[in-house]
């Protein structure tokens, strides 16, 4: 069987979800993972993507769509642009979210912690020109 350390996409969130996060929370460089529900903009269709993580202020968690420096923003983000009403998975805990960008004002301090979290988001920043989102999930 493959460590959850290796693994990526669909292959992490299934094992993500058939071990409530068990298998799949623990990632790379002691990272964390959540998993991230939205609803596809052109399908309609539930989509999940596990994703690095922090925990920030009183229940709300931050993610970057970064896509790895890509020009173009991951799919994810997309989605939740067009439906900010999405589902969150931490370990067994699921529950309803609402996403939005970080204000300038916000994004300073919340890039700070993701880049202490995964360092090659300033490298992913400086491959592109598309500035790359902080994203805030904030319970419902």
């Amino acid at each position: 069987m493959t460590s959850a350390l290796e693994l990526h996409g669909t292959p992490h969130v299934d094992r993500y979800l058939e071990t409530n996060g068990e298998d799949g929370y623990h990632w790379r460089n002691g990272t964390t993972i959540l998993l991230l529900f939205t609803k596809g903009r052109k399908s309609g269709e539930q989509r999940t993507h596990a994703l690095i993580f922090r925990p920030w202020g009183d229940g709300s968690y931050l993610v970057v769509a970064s896509k790895g420096g890509n020009d173009v923003a991951p799919a994810w983000f997309l989605n939740l642009e067009a439906d900010p009403a999405v589902e969150v998975q931490v370990k067994g805990d699921r529950f309803a979210a609402r996403a939005r960008v970080a204000t300038p004002e916000e994004k300073p301090g919340m890039w700070a912690e993701m880049v202490s979290a995964w360092p090659d988001y300033d490298e992913y920043q400086k491959k592109t020109s598309r500035e790359i989102p902080v994203v805030v999930l904030e319970r419902v």
